[in-house]
């Protein structure tokens, strides 16, 4: 049992690092943009309202209680990419400021249950016999996963802010940084809506 626990959960970790989890690394890229080192409480509600969400989406589709068809699925991941990048930019004024929407814990929860479907297609594929071990398994992954893409991005963001406040002393590097963070990123996952319109 704890060796296909153990399976499960490297799964899980490689799928969330890996180049074709490349929406999902984006997303989570751009939800932390918003924040600084010193607003580390407000980054763990944030992330454990994603959590909850994709851990309850993963549950319900991969035991097939709600079913959802994957070309919407892959189209609403970077609606919600593109969401996130535009709450950036409208609330960067109240971030500098260390004041965040009191909504964004909810936005995090249901955007976490679009990328729990995404999940779900591939785990679904890998059940042979009892789902609550491989469940578990390859939810404890993406969670390790995403723990490491996050430290990753706050080592960037730190990196950023430094080069960005020598480059140009007189602009406040974290609005910068977070301009052009969410700029980006939102304009790529445009993209990706377009080419994976379903309809």
């Amino acid at each position: 049992m704890f060796s296909e626990l153990l399976s499960f959960a490297i799964l899980g970790f490689r799928h969330i690092v890996a180049i074709d989890a490349f929406d999902h690394v984006l997303f989570l890229l751009v939800l932390a943009a918003i924040y600084r080192g010193r607003d580390w409480r407000q980054v763990l509600w944030v992330i454990s309202a994603f959590t909850v969400g994709h851990s309850i989406t993963l549950a319900l589709a991969v035991t097939n209680v709600i079913v959802l068809p994957s070309r919407l699925v892959e189209f609403l991941i970077p609606l919600t990419i593109i969401a996130t990048g535009i709450e950036n930019l409208v609330q960067r004024a109240r971030a500098a400021q260390g004041t965040f929407s009191r909504y964004r814990v909810l936005f995090a929860a249901l955007f976490g249950l679009v990328h729990g479907a995404g999940f779900a297609g591939y785990l679904r594929s890998l059940f042979l016999d009892s789902i609550a071990v491989p469940l578990l398994g390859f939810n404890l992954g993406i969670e390790a996963g995403q723990v490491v893409v996050l430290a990753a991005t706050a080592v960037l963001f730190r990196v950023l802010d430094r080069g960005l406040s020598i480059a140009v002393p007189s602009r406040d590097p974290f609005a910068l940084r977070l301009s052009a963070v969410s700029l980006g990123v939102t304009l790529i996952a445009t993209g990706w809506a377009w080419q994976r319109f379903p309809f």
